[in-house]
């Protein structure tokens, strides 16, 4: 199976990388931008034999390694 995983910071976690592509962005003469986040996009390939075995092992991957759950969320998507 494949899947995708989205981790992104939190609504009202300041996120000064995605300020600084903001800036980036308007600076390059793109102004139509505004409030834009950053994250992070893990593409993962799973031996699993069932849809709800493989989501079990990737939200534990999740809360262990991949996304810092204090101040991030994610999301998988199963393909």
């Amino acid at each position: 199976m494949k899947a995708r995983i989205i981790v992104t910071l939190k609504t009202g976690v300041l996120d000064p990388q995605g300020k600084a592509i903001e800036s980036a962005l308007k600076s390059f003469g793109i102004q139509d931008v505004g409030g834009v986040r950053q994250g992070k996009v893990f593409d993962v390939e799973i031996e699993a034999t069932d849809r709800a075995g493989a989501e079990a092992t990737l939200k534990s991957a999740c809360e262990k390694l991949l996304a810092n759950t204090v101040v991030e969320n994610y999301a998988i998507e199963i393909a």
